[in-house]
């Protein structure tokens, strides 16, 4: 993928004067709200954008053509008004606030809906209809939902009875159920009922979702073979047999602590010091590896024989799953894109809170996996029959753990997924692609990168803070300084090109980058270090490359 070095990024208010042009109604919704708008009504724009393929709704634009920017006074606090809505509708909204020349403009960026999975708030599944909101139709729904094809884990298990599942397990769930709904009176409600009403019952008959998530050994064993976590310990490369190997054939509800608590055992804790303080990172982040098992549950392929593997090594782990990447879904797009192989089970996963949002986990595996210094959730081994997630639990940069946490407590700035990943490439000096370049401008003014250049030649590297922090003052300076020195080198080979002078507008065209007054102090110190000279004033004013013994 490109870079921003190798792509000129348009400015906002660039952004927003394209936006006038587009054509509303397909990815694109504009409402004035010059002083107010209501928040219901952004939620169900924001479903019925999501429903429709994705797009933005822009406040402070009128909505008839010739557009033009009012202003907008709406939402005060957008960050908070973004995460509010991402409490709402389970996907990544994203807002830009733009200072237009004529007014304040809010654009929130609403991505598509997963394969298969229609969005909705208030009971209603929204979509637009001319220049109205309205419940899609039942043909659409169907439509919708045959798109990621047939969900196995809802259908009927025929032999499967109630005493298949186990009590324990269910209690686990009902326990969890409560305590995410914070709805007292689901106490009351009996097993069958609290399946019955999580649609893992249908008519009193056993799905597979209820054997998978609650089954005992021998029921899964008689009905369902392949629904199995193995996990294994190994304390080297080495083939052959495992040190430890666990075999967990049972309902997901009966085990899932039980698994994590095998990790734990050997889980190392990371320690650092920073002057008297010393911080420890553990190499294994528990919330990570638990997201990562529950991505397996919910997305593998149970049609397929073999069962998901867990492999832990001194320093990562590997879950390998059977399926490829469900409908929809690469390695490219694994953040931006959700599918659910088995909706019935993610569904349950949500209602308890094991999965508060759609698509979040994978979200948050890449975001504590960048905060803690480590190499990001690593794909490499996944093919169309299955999946393979290694986690990295090695600290890289303890130095980056520190400026991240520094530059957050500072800020006191929410950072997303997304600004994580630009900070992470920053770091690790990568090209930044063009999809992540609208994050540049933020990190920039709250410090946590600096900006190189313009144009084309723009470059960025973190912040002063970041050297400081790893006793790398002169790495720092040197960075910026060789910026310069090529610059300089630019600006004296055109002077040495040009014997009869050159004035500092064409000189500003050989480095249009850089503000003609970045240029005018780059020649100052050309003419201090004796390689150039300025004769005449004002307007008259040129520079030449000096000769040798001249002095200006």
């Amino acid at each position: 993928m490109s870079g921003c070095d190798q792509k000129t990024i348009p400015s906002l208010v660039e952004q927003v004067d394209e936006w006038l042009e587009a054509q509303e109604g397909e990815h694109f919704e504009f409402k004035e709200a010059r002083r107010t708008f209501s928040f219901d009504k952004l939620t169900q724009y924001c479903c019925a954008l999501a429903n429709e393929g994705g797009g933005k709704i822009i406040l402070g634009v009128t909505d008839r053509r010739p557009r033009s920017v009012v202003g907008t006074r709406a939402f005060l606090q957008p960050e908070d008004t973004r995460r509010s809505l991402m409490q709402r509708i389970p996907l990544r909204i994203q807002v830009q606030e733009i200072q237009h020349p004529q007014g304040r403009v809010l654009a929130f960026d609403v991505p598509a809906r997963p394969v298969g999975v229609p969005v909705k708030w208030g009971g209603i599944y929204w979509s637009r209809e001319a220049d109205s909101l309205v419940p899609m139709s039942e043909d659409r729904l169907r439509a919708v939902f045959a798109e990621s094809g047939h969900d196995f884990s809802s259908d009927i298990c025929p032999a499967a009875e109630f005493r298949h599942l186990d009590e324990q397990a269910i209690d686990e769930f009902h326990r969890r159920w409560i305590e995410k709904s914070k709805n007292d009176q689901l106490a009351t409600v009996s097993h069958s009922q609290l399946l019955q009403d999580a649609e893992l019952l249908v008519d009193g008959s056993i799905t597979y979702a209820a054997l998978i998530l609650f089954g005992t050994q021998a029921a899964l064993g008689r009905f369902l073979g392949q629904s199995e976590v193995v996990f294994e310990y190994r304390a080297t490369e080495a083939s052959g047999p495992a040190q430890q190997r666990r075999e967990y054939r049972r309902g997901f509800f009966s085990f899932y602590d039980d698994l994590w608590k095998l990790i734990e055992l050997r889980n190392e804790t990371q320690h650092y010091q920073d002057g008297l303080f010393v911080f420890d990172v553990p190499t294994f982040d528990e919330r990570s590896v638990r997201e990562a098992l529950l991505n397996a549950v919910s997305h593998r392929d149970y049609q397929l024989g073999g069962s998901v593997f867990v492999r832990q090594y001194a320093r990562r782990v590997i879950i390998e799953s059977p399926g490829g990447f469900p409908v929809g879904i690469t390695v490219d797009n694994v953040l931006d894109h959700q599918s659910p192989r088995n909706r019935r089970i993610a569904e349950s996963l949500a209602k308890c809170g094991l999965v508060e949002r759609s698509g979040q986990g994978m979200n948050l595996m890449f975001e504590r996996s960048i905060r803690h210094g480590k190499a990001r959730p690593d794909f490499t081994g996944t093919d169309a029959y299955h999946v393979s997630l290694t986690l990295h639990g090695e600290v890289q940069d303890p130095r980056f753990v520190q400026f991240l946490e520094k530059v957050g407590r500072e800020t006191q700035a929410s950072f997303g997924t997304y600004d994580f990943l630009v900070m992470d490439l920053v770091h690790r000096e990568l090209p930044i692609p063009p999809e992540l370049t609208g994050h540049l401008r933020r990190l920039t003014d709250l410090g946590a990168i600096e900006r190189l250049g313009r144009g084309r030649g723009v470059r960025y590297l973190l912040s002063r803070r970041f050297y400081a922090l790893a006793g790398r003052r002169g790495t720092y300076t040197r960075r910026r300084g060789l910026d310069d020195e090529t610059n300089k080198e630019l600006l004296l080979r055109h002077l040495q090109a040009n014997p009869s002078g050159s004035s500092l507008a064409v000189l500003h065209q050989v480095l249009p980058h850089l503000s003609p007054r970045k240029v005018q102090a780059l020649l100052q110190e050309l003419r201090r270090e004796g390689r150039a000279n300025l004769k005449g004033l004002r307007r008259w004013a040129r520079w030449y490359a000096a000769k040798t013994g001249e002095t200006s």
